[in-house]
């Protein structure tokens, strides 16, 4: 294995790809390592769909070796240490790896720990998540005889920040199909003030919720699970906004512990692991104060290490966790290294936040957030050609532009560095 690389890209995932494949488009004679340990790429964005039981979990993966761009050395080995001073970093075998630029995007890791009794029910079965295994999610929405259906999210950053209302839609429509809606409760916990920041979509979700009667519980944040129990704790985040207020009737079983604290029984819950960056990357110098990437947030370049670019998952940037963010992410930081190359400025700084939530609201139903830094709707024009005159309201064209474009064009174009 060589010591030396032009370019290192640490992570095979979306970001790591993309970057990878549009920089040989622009330059096949340029020398890239990627180094990722895992032997498996994942389209993670179907996932939602497979815990529906509408999409075949085999088709969402990929043997890694597939996926490497031609050009590219794969080094299958995991990142230990950065040493940005020395433009290095070594890898958990102990081997050093030197480069003229690095690209960061080895993406987030769970942090189970930071729930109380998270890990247990997981292991126990007692908690399913389309985070960490879909499948088990449908086995689990098959199951449900009645009861209390809980789904909800933690207080750190996640990927996909709208998929655990994605799931609850869908499960509250498999419910209704299947004539189990009239004995359960279908609840929705988050931290969020809001179900959604966007207004325009926010509006329509609401509509959504009032639909499948759902129990909108915001300000909660999960902080422990009882797996023998069954009981889910939470924490109002904002006692003064919301007094963890009991539904008329109690039809949960909430229990109030004082003026901030509430436990509510389930029958099914679903959950998103409160997630972080790896440790590798937490434990550097490259991080900010709340542990994330320290780049720059229009042109991805690190703000202390200017041969060093970070993006996707692991940046922190105030944006959603997407692979739709990462399209936009990919092109501003390949252009800014190849300047570098060149010897000119690396001053493409033209990201303004975009990111893209496929929110499904249903089987065949589907809502498309685009939205940006400020929040600000940005629906794409390329939908007009869908027959798609409006993405904030629930279409069938959009159930089909996730369910079989936006994989056809992952595997066969962003990955292979195509514009999209």
């Amino acid at each position: 294995m060589k010591s030396h690389y032009q370019i290192v890209i640490i992570g095979a995932g979306t970001a790591g790809i993309m970057c990878a494949a549009q920089l040989l488009k622009k330059d096949k004679s340029l020398d890239i390592a990627i180094i990722d340990p895992a032997d498996k790429h994942y389209y993670q964005p179907a996932w939602t769909l497979v815990g529906a039981g509408t999409y075949d979990f085999e088709k969402t993966i990929k043997p890694m070796k597939d996926v490497i761009p031609p050009g590219a050395k794969w080094i299958q080995n995991a990142v230990d240490q950065f040493l940005p001073e020395e433009s290095s970093i070594k890898t958990k075998d102990g081997k050093s790896i030197s480069y003229d630029y690095l690209i960061v995007a080895p993406g987030l890791v769970y942090d189970y720990s930071l729930i109380e009794g998270l890990e247990e029910a997981i292991h126990k079965g007692v908690v399913c998540s389309n985070y960490i295994d879909p499948k088990y999610t449908w086995e689990c929405i098959k199951n449900f005889k009645g009861g209390n259906a809980i789904f909800t999210q933690p207080t750190t950053p996640i990927k996909c920040g709208g998929a655990p209302q994605k799931i609850m839609y869908l499960a509250a429509d498999y419910f209704r199909k299947n004539s189990i809606d009239q004995k359960s409760n279908v609840v929705f916990a988050t931290p969020g003030s809001v179900i959604f920041g966007v207004k325009k979509i926010s509006e329509t979700l609401m509509k959504v919720i009032h639909r499948y009667n759902v129990h909108f519980k915001p300000f909660y944040a999960p902080v422990k699970i009882d797996a023998n129990k069954k009981i889910a704790y939470f924490k109002s985040i904002a006692p003064d906004e919301n007094k963890c207020v009991v539904n008329e009737g109690n039809v949960l079983g909430e229990k109030l512990k004082g003026d901030s604290h509430i436990e509510i029984p389930f029958d099914l819950l679903h959950l998103a692991p409160p997630q972080t960056a790896p440790k590798f990357v937490k434990d550097s110098s490259l991080v900010n104060d709340t542990g994330w990437l320290d780049v720059n947030i229009n042109s991805m370049q690190h703000k202390r290490f200017p041969n060093i670019f970070g993006l996707g998952d692991v940046a922190a940037l105030p944006t959603a966790k997407t692979g739709a963010a990462i399209r936009k992410q990919a092109p501003i930081v390949v252009d800014n290294i190849i300047k570098l190359i060149k010897g000119e400025m690396a001053d493409n700084a033209s990201y303004q936040g975009y990111s893209s939530c496929p929110l499904v609201t249903g089987y065949g139903k589907m809502v498309l957030a685009e939205f940006n830094y400020k929040n600000e709707f940005t629906p794409d024009p390329k939908l007009k050609r869908m027959l798609i005159s409006d993405s904030s309201k629930e279409h069938w064209r959009l159930w089909m532009l996730k369910k079989y474009i936006l994989p056809y064009l992952y595997w066969n174009k962003m990955l292979k560095g195509e514009d999209v």
